[in-house]
């Protein structure tokens, strides 16, 4: 039986980044900054032809834009196709489940965004004593916390393969 909680959360991730985007979009004029907790955390509204917190925007201005477009597409499918295999797999876990489902949601918000309106809408914006993270939005936040529950299942079916070491279970050392 195929699990449906990962294709809930992948809704429920694209329906906050859509939610969150369009109410800064409606209420926030581009490149307004609002200091919420002054000299660490603001919302400004920027427009990212790149992608996650920046990357590449140069190349996804103009021309660039359409190829960008479309590896973001086809990366966003093998990420659905994943999560399709997993979630027809209760056997397979619940974490690597639960991955691709904040990917998956994270890719189809940005993706929806950039083939609308050609760029992606961005912020969330913290500065640390002077250093200055490049605004970013939910479905960037849920692709990292994605990316690292995918490394963390991976951490942890390699340590379950490579079974005990020495010293844990009470034995050598």
């Amino acid at each position: 039986m195929a699990r449906r909680w990962p294709w809930m959360t992948a809704a429920a991730v694209f329906a906050l980044d859509r939610a969150s985007k369009h109410l800064i979009e409606t209420r926030v004029a581009e490149w307004e900054a609002i200091a919420v907790v002054d000299g660490f955390f603001r919302i400004v509204h920027t427009r990212n032809t790149g992608v996650a917190f920046s990357l590449f925007a140069e190349q996804g201005a103009g021309s660039g834009g359409a190829v960008l477009t479309a590896l973001t597409a086809a990366l966003t499918a093998f990420v659905l196709f994943l999560l399709w295999n997993v979630s027809r797999n209760p056997r397979e876990s619940g974490m690597l489940a639960a991955a691709l489902a904040c990917i998956a949601g994270g890719a189809a918000g940005n993706l929806y965004d950039r083939i609308l309106f050609g760029s992606v809408t961005d912020f969330l914006d913290f500065s640390v004593a002077g250093w200055h993270w490049p605004a970013f939005n939910v479905a960037d936040s849920a692709i990292t916390c994605g990316a690292a529950l995918l490394l963390a299942d991976l951490w942890r079916a390699r340590r379950r393969a490579a079974g005990p070491m020495i010293g844990e279970n009470g034995k050598g050392g």
